[in-house]
Parts: C-alpha cells; structure tokens; sequence
C-alpha cells in the first residue's frame, strides 16, 4: 500500500507564510499527478495546486501569485509554499497523489490523512 504524510500546517498571522510538505511511501513504482486540496467543514475539497511528475504546475485562481508548488521526484515529496496567507485560507490542507504500486497494472488516487492551517487575523 501507499502512505501520504503531511506536515507543516498550524497557527501563523495574516500575511506570513508556511510550507506544507507530503512525502509518499510504501510500495511505489511510479508517481504521477500531485496535488494540495483543501476543506472547510461540511463543505467539498477543492484544489489547490497540482504537479505532473514532468514539473508543470497549476493553480486555482484564488492562489495564483501567493502559493507555489514543488516537488522533489527522488524523494517523492510534494512542497506547497504558501505566502501572504489570508484568514480566508483556514483550511484542513490534503495531499493528494495519482500513483501506480507495484503489482498493480492501473494507478489509483491516494490521499494523506490532511493538516490544518489556520491564519489568524
């Protein structure tokens, strides 16, 4: 199986920042999308930023300018930078990956258990 672990969340003020970091392990044979979703209680996850496993990146219209995404393939570890964070962002933060395990012919969508930030104003 596959194991996506988030760290980084917690308390920070209007305008600060904090990285999210994801890393994924277990039995992996390759990596393709990864990608940050959030959530606000009672409500859908929605994305944020997503990666291919080639680098390209994409935003939601309500990061763009203020949060980047990276990734370190080696490590299988997916970054988010969030800068200039608003009390608006107060979200559980999720990863989310598209992996193929070994033994599998298709790949699935594996999810980390999810980090909360909070942006006090």
């Amino acid at each position: 199986q596959v194991q996506l672990v988030e760290s980084g969340g917690g308390l920070v003020q209007a305008g600060r920042s904090l990285t999210l970091s994801c890393v994924a392990s277990g039995s992996i044979s390759s990596i393709g999308d990864m990608a940050w979703y959030r959530q606000a209680p009672g409500k859908q996850r929605e994305l944020v930023a997503t990666m291919t496993n080639a680098g390209s990146a994409g935003y939601s219209d309500f990061v763009k300018g203020r949060f980047t995404i990276s990734r370190d393939n080696a490590k299988n570890t997916v970054y988010l930078q969030m800068n200039s964070l608003r009390p608006e962002d107060t979200f559980v933060y999720y990863c989310y990956a598209n992996v193929r395990t070994r033994g599998w012919f298709a790949s699935r969508d594996f999810w980390g258990q999810g980090t909360q930030v909070t942006v006090s104003s």
